[in-house]
């Protein structure tokens, strides 16, 4: 299976590789350094995660289609993951938490440019029968960044002595590299029979979507409305007594589980569908949320964090997996756009919601909320077995 894996899917996997080690040298510390540094509130660290995927949200769509439209993906991404490189370095110039919201924003900015045109050339070099291994191969190599870089990060801070603002300038890097390898090495097809889309401001419309992706979509927006930043559980455990040290293992932790069971989880969509696996994640979320509400020793999160990473591995690549059954590759950078500006839509009022639940009751009042919308989501996705073959 992996020596049949396409050259497109390996270089695309190792640029997510490299932009997440940038990207995660630095996620777990921000909402430190925005605390710690800046002195921010809690409610400010939701409020800016919340604004950042917002405002991903809407461009998602506009680029996806855009993409379609022009037949064209690779410029997009190369832009995408250049904003995201740039947003490393203006977050290690910041004096105050706005900038580091403008940082923020210039980041997701570029995820929204590179999101839906990256994952149309990805379907480019998948079939029916690998969807789910094809995506799954793409979010593991995605993840095995995310656990080296807070590693890198954690090493760093003990060299420069918990200097932070050097991480973020250390950071831009392996991002710059991430850049390189997508200009050189990837390459996309040709769009063959290209279909003339509806007019940009006809894609929402219900008419437009097929039944059973609608309702997988609806149910991906109510799961995400409780689905917070994070950030939220890195300061779960800070409040629990973590030193930022362990904070950020912690993460790693969690980071280390996605990575082993993303692509096993692919391979298990593609043998029994992906509806049954993404259910199952569905009920690790909310099993794992509740978790994170209910325990008061520090001793409890080493073994959420690595549980919470079998939720990603059992969702992110099948989601993709599943939606790729109803779009073809003249039409997937539309529809996954449409897809992913919903759940940027819902992700940033998720954490603007987790932050006040937490300053105005108590910090497992976030993880209640959420535990309850994702086992909501996992009935509507049982429901929709029977109405709409999701």
């Amino acid at each position: 299976m992996f020596r049949r894996i396409p050259k497109n899917v390996v270089v695309l996997g190792l640029v997510s590789f490299f932009n997440d080690v940038a990207s995660e040298m630095i996620y777990p510390i921000v909402p430190i350094f925005l605390t710690s540094i800046l002195h921010a509130p809690v409610a400010v660290v939701g409020l800016i995660e919340g604004i950042a995927e917002g405002s991903a949200s809407i461009f998602k769509f506009i680029f996806g289609y855009l993409s379609d439209k022009t037949g064209k993906r690779k410029g997009f991404v190369i832009s995408g993951y250049a904003f995201g490189a740039l947003s490393k370095l203006l977050i290690g110039l910041a004096s105050v938490w706005p900038l580091v919201l403008l940082a923020r924003f210039i980041d997701r900015l570029g995820k929204g440019l590179r999101t839906s045109p990256r994952d149309a050339m990805l379907l480019q070099s998948a079939s029916p029968t690998n969807r789910g291994f094809i995506f799954g191969f793409h979010r593991a190599l995605d993840s095995l960044g995310a656990v080296i870089g807070p590693l890198l990060a954690l090493l760093l801070l003990d060299m420069y002595r918990e200097n932070m603002r050097t991480i973020f300038f250390i950071a831009f890097i392996p991002a710059a590299v991430a850049v390189a390898l997508i200009i050189l090495f990837a390459r996309e097809k040709k769009q063959e029979n290209q279909k003339k889309l509806p007019p940009l401001r006809e894609m929402f419309r219900w008419k437009h979507l097929p039944k059973p992706f609608l309702w997988f979509f609806l149910i991906s927006i109510l799961f995400t409305l409780g689905n917070s930043s994070d950030a939220f559980l890195i300061l779960r455990a800070r409040s629990l007594g973590f030193t930022v040290t362990l904070a950020v293992l912690t993460y790693v932790l969690y980071n280390v589980s996605q990575t082993i069971f993303a692509t096993p989880a692919g391979q298990l969509a593609d043998r029994i569908g992906a509806r049954r696996v993404y259910a199952a994640g569905l009920l690790i979320y909310s099993l794992v949320y509740l978790g994170f509400g209910l325990i008061s020793h520090p001793f409890w999160i080493w073994f959420l964090f690595p549980i919470y990473g079998l939720y990603i591995a059992f969702t992110d690549g099948v989601s993709k997996a599943y939606i790729a059954d109803y779009v073809d590759q003249t039409n997937a950078g539309s529809y996954f756009g449409i897809y992913q500006t919903g759940i940027s839509l819902a992700g940033f009022l998720a954490s603007v919601i987790g932050g006040v639940l937490w300053s105005t009751f108590f910090p497992a009042a976030t993880f209640y909320f959420g535990s309850l919308l994702a086992f909501l989501a996992f009935l509507m996705l049982l429901v929709g077995k029977f109405r709409y073959h999701v």
